[in-house]
């Protein structure tokens, strides 16, 4: 290379590097994205030091119908939202319309309860590999005595919906489908957050208006379920919490 060349040469990259980095605009999250991460951000940092883990987070919104996917998997690292369908408990929907009336901490309810979770570790139960989890507000306190996991059930699938209009209704359990635990159960595992309320965030980030719900009395409820399922264990002769049989 001559003189002349690469005083050329040198110049021109002189001028390349003098001028402004032109940088293609990065689109920015939808409004449905940007308020599940705000959800998300505020609820992790509410939960504080009970959380193991900030990396990803599940918001799910009992504000919309059941068969709109509104369990939220919100990866607080590259700022991305991936949604699945999930099921409410059938106490908080009596008329099984799609719709959660209400929530419940209550034993034998069988209903949802709203608020912030922990999430432990995967077991093998009922409902095969399923993910307990442990609630962090008094809204939500009993999930652990009370069962209360996240599992896999063939009624919160798209066919599902395609068929009956709706999804199907757990006993208080987060119920996705079978296809969608594993990844879930990975991405949420091992003290992560879950968070549950009726947040109504619609599809194009608006709010979701839900149509009027019946007021359900959980404790008559509770009262009544129980009386049955004494009667019923008196009759097949199961004896009471606590008396040894003969």
């Amino acid at each position: 290379m001559d003189r002349r060349t690469f005083l050329t040469t040198s110049a021109i990259g002189a001028a390349a590097l003098a001028s402004p980095l032109r940088v293609a605009a990065q689109p920015g999250p939808d409004g449905k994205t940007r308020r599940i991460l705000e959800v998300a951000r505020a609820e992790i940092a509410r939960a504080g030091n009970a959380l193991w883990r900030r990396d990803m987070a599940a918001i799910a919104d009992f504000g919309v119908h059941s068969a709109i996917p509104r369990f939220h998997i919100a990866n607080m690292e590259a700022g991305t939202v991936r949604s699945l369908l999930v099921a409410h408990g059938s106490g908080s929907d009596p008329e099984h319309d799609g719709w959660l009336n209400d929530f419940s901490n209550l034993h034998d309810s069988w209903a949802t309860s709203r608020g912030a979770y922990v999430s432990w570790e995967w077991y093998e139960g009922r409902f095969g590999t399923s993910m307990r989890l442990e609630g962090l507000d008094p809204t939500c306190d009993q999930a652990y005595p009370r069962a209360i996991v996240m599992h896999a059930a063939a009624y919160a699938t798209p066919a599902h919906v395609a068929r009956w209009g709706r999804a199907g209704r757990s006993n208080g359990c987060f119920a996705v489908g079978p296809e969608e635990l594993s990844g879930a159960l990975y991405q949420l595992s091992g003290g992560r957050l879950l968070f549950a309320d009726r947040l109504g965030i619609g599809e194009d980030g608006s709010d979701v208006t839900m149509p009027p719900q019946a007021a359900i009395d959980f404790a008559a409820v509770v009262a009544q379920r129980q009386a049955e399922m004494m009667q019923e264990d008196a009759e097949t002769g199961i004896p009471p919490l606590g008396e040894e049989l003969p």
